[in-house]
C-alpha cells in the first residue's frame, strides 16, 4: 500500500505497522554498508518509512497521526535496529519525539508542528547555543547543536538553548522547537567508531526566529515534572501525552540496545550452522557443547533484556493512565534505571560472549557482527548511558525515594 505524504490510512493497525517493518528488514540488512558510507539511510528508505506510516505512530489523532501506544513505536524501532543499527537509531531518535511534542507544547504549537502529518525531530539534551527575546515576543536562536540523530530527514529540531537572565545569575534553559526552514544541517558525521550511518549530523542556526509558543522557558527534558499535568494531557484523550519524557527517552535507548544485541545473535546463529570447531572431529558449532553454552548464555541475557524493556514500557503506560500526581520523579527515575540495566545486559551479551567467541573471521570489517559490536560500543559511550544513568540518575533516585537524609 502506498500513501501520499499527508494521507492517513484510517484502517491501519499496530500489527500492520509491525508487519511492514519486518518485511523491510532483509533489505536494511543488505544495505548496511551503503548506509554507513552515506552516513544516513537512503531517500527511498525514507519514502518507504513515510509511506508505511512510521513517522505518525505517536502523532496525535487530532493532527493526522495514528496515536498508537508508545510501545508500538518501540516494537517498530526494535525491528529496524535489529536489521540495521544505524537505521534503527536514526529512525528511533528522530520519530520518537512526536510524543514529546504532543506532551509538552500547547495546542497552537502542536497544530503548527504537526501540520504536515509526519514528524521527525532530533532532541539533543545538551544546550547547543543561546536564545534571546525577539522584539515581537518570540525567540532568536544562535548556535550549533551536535548529535542531532535523524537530522537528514527531520521536519523540526527539539533542542535546548541558554537564556541570560539579565541580572548576572545563571542562564535559564529554553526548550524549543525549530522548524526545518530555520536551520542548516552540517556535513560532519561518519568519522566515529560506530553508528556511522545514524544521521547524527550537527544543526546550526544563526539568528533563527521562532514564535513564542515554540519555546518553554525554564524547561529541560531531563528534568520535566509531569505531576501537575501537561498541555498534552489536557489536549488529548490519550493519557500517554501526560507521561514523563525522561523515562520515555530511556526506553528509546534501551530498545535500540536490544535491537542491536538481537542482530548480533542473529549473526552468531548463522555461524553456529556455517562454521566448524577447530579440533577433531570438527563438528559444526551447533553440535559443540561450548558453543551451545555460549549461545544459551547470550540468549538468556538478551531475552531478559527484552522482557525488562517491555515490562518497563507497560509500567510507563500504567503510570500515564493514573492521576498525574502519581507519575512522580521517583517513578520516572526508577524506569530510567531499569532501562540502563536492560542496555547493560545487551552489552554483556555482545561484548563478553558473542564477539569474543565468534572468531576473528566473523568480525572482519563490514561483517554484521563486527558492525553491531562497533555500534553498540559507540552507544556504550553515549553520555546518557555512560555518565548520566551511571552517576546522576542513581543518586537522584535515592534522594527522591529516601529524602535528603540519604547517606
Amino acid at each position: 500500500m502506498t500513501l501520499t505524504a499527508n494521507a492517513v490510512d484510517l484502517g491501519i493497525t499496530p500489527a500492520t505497522l509491525i508487519e511492514r517493518a519486518t518485511a523491510m528488514a532483509p533489505e536494511l540488512i543488505a544495505r548496511q554498508q551503503e548506509t554507513e558510507d552515506r552516513t544516513y539511510y537512503a531517500e527511498d528508505t525514507h519514502r518507504a518509512f513515510r509511506d508505511a506510516g512510521f513517522y505518525r505512530v505517536t502523532v496525535p489523532k487530532r493532527f493526522g497521526g495514528y496515536e498508537f501506544d508508545f510501545e508500538v513505536f518501540l516494537r517498530i524501532a526494535q525491528i529496524l535496529t535489529r536489521a540495521c543499527p544505524s537505521t534503527g537509531w536514526m529512525y528511533c531518535l528522530g520519530a520518537a519525539h512526536s510524543l514529546v511534542a504532543g506532551t509538552l507544547f500547547d495546542e497552537q504549537a502542536q497544530a503548527d508542528m504537526f501540520a504536515g502529518g509526519d514528524f521527525i525531530a532530533p532532541a539533543p539534551i545538551a544546550p547547543g547555543g543561546t536564545a534571546r527575546r525577539d522584539p515581537d515576543g518570540g525567540w532568536i536562536l544562535d548556535g550549533t547543536w551536535r548529535y542531532c540523530s535523524g537530522a537528514p530527514y527531520a521536519t523540526h529540531l527539539i533542542g535546548h538553548a541558554l537564556v541570560d537572565d539579565g541580572d548576572g545569575g545563571p542562564p535559564q534553559p529554553l526548550l524549543f522547537v525549530a522548524p526545518r526552514d530555520r536551520w542548516e544541517m552540517l556535513d560532519d558525521w561518519g568519522g566515529q567508531l560506530g553508528l556511522k550511518g545514524s544521521g547524527s549530523q550537527s544543526i546550526r542556526m544563526s539568528g533563527a526566529r521562532i514564535p513564542e509558543y515554540f519555546g518553554r522557558l525554564g524547561v529541560h527534558l531531563g528534568e520535566v515534572s509531569v505531576t501537575g499535568g501537561t498541555p498534552g494531557r489536557d489536549l488529548h484523550e490519550n493519557a500517554q501525552y501526560g507521561g514523563a519524557p525522561g523515562s520515555s527517552m530511556g526506553l528509546e535507548g534501551a530498545v535500540i540496545a536490544l535491537g542491536m544485541a538481537q542482530g548480533a545473535l542473529d549473526a552468531y546463529t548463522e555461524l553456529m550452522f556455517s562454521q566448524k570447531t577447530m579440533f577433531p572431529p570438527f563438528p559444526a558449532r551447533v553440535q559443540d557443547p561450548d558453543y551451545q553454552l555460549w549461545y544459551g548464555r547470550a540468549s538468556g541475557l538478551i531475552d531478559t533484556a527484552e522482557t525488562t524493556v517491555f515490562a518497563a514500557a507497560r509500567r510507563w503506560h500504567e503510570l500515564c493512565a493514573r492521576p498525574a500526581e502519581e507519575f512522580t520523579l521517583e517513578e520516572d527515575l526508577r524506569l530510567a534505571l531499569i532501562c540502563r540495566e536492560a542496555a547493560q545486559l545487551c552489552w554483556r551479551a555482545v561484548e563478553e560472549i558473542l564477539q569474543p567467541t565468534a572468531g576473528s573471521a566473523a568480525i572482519r570489517a563490514g561483517t554484521r557482527l563486527e558492525r553491531v559490536w562497533r555500534d553498540l560500543s559507540t552507544m556504550h559511550t553515549h553520555n546518557a548511558f555512560a555518565v548520566a544513568m551511571t552517576t546522576a540518575i542513581p543518586r537522584l533516585f535515592t534522594q527522591a525515594r529516601l529524602g535528603g537524609g540519604a547517606r
